[in-house]
């Protein structure tokens, strides 16, 4: 059992980084979600400033966008045009997806500078994509409002979770140089 434990340790040890990380920053969040609630941010301070920040692209876009408190659940909504087109909720944050990311990156914990580095980089690109996303969606729906359920299913999640899953891949391909033997 112990050369088990042996052969398997840098697995092993993905596996409990990945997951303790994962569940402690989570856990940190849902703290934070469920303490810091604000009258002035609502429905929390991320998600209303990726609500704000998003009416602010999609209008540099040309289009006449507006970003109001929903009135009866935790959500803002996004109006494009007078047209009322969908929600940003918590999850629409992107904090959830830095948490994964950040608990992938610990999992091949390298220099401490360079990781921090490039934690703060990684997590400056996804919440920076997550915006511009937010924004493709609201167009795509104005303009071509029978494809909703594609943008929303398909390209949605393929811009945030391809964004994270080249950034893990470079990520690797850093780590994998500084511990060639």
């Amino acid at each position: 059992m112990i050369r088990l434990f042996v052969k398997y340790k840098s697995v092993l040890r993905f596996i409990f980084m990945f997951l303790g990380s994962y569940l402690v920053l989570t856990l940190i969040y849902n703290l934070y979600l469920e303490f810091f609630r604000s009258p002035v941010y609502f429905p929390d301070y991320f998600t209303h400033l990726v609500a704000k920040q998003s009416e602010a692209l999609i209008n540099s876009f040309g289009y006449n966008a507006q970003i109001l408190p929903h009135q009866s659940e935790l959500s803002m909504k996004l109006i494009v045009n007078d047209a009322y087109l969908a929600r940003i909720i918590e999850g629409c944050n992107a904090i959830s997806i830095i948490i994964l990311f950040t608990s992938f990156v610990l999992s091949f914990f390298g220099k401490l500078k360079l990781t921090l580095l490039y934690l703060l980089a990684g997590s400056v690109i996804i919440y920076t994509m997550n915006i511009i996303r937010i924004a493709i969606l609201a167009v795509g729906i104005y303009e071509y409002p029978q494809h909703t359920e594609f943008f929303h299913s398909i390209i949605f999640p393929l811009i945030i979770y391809g964004t994270v899953f080249l950034l893990w891949v470079i990520w690797v391909r850093i780590y994998s140089r500084k511990h060639i033997v």
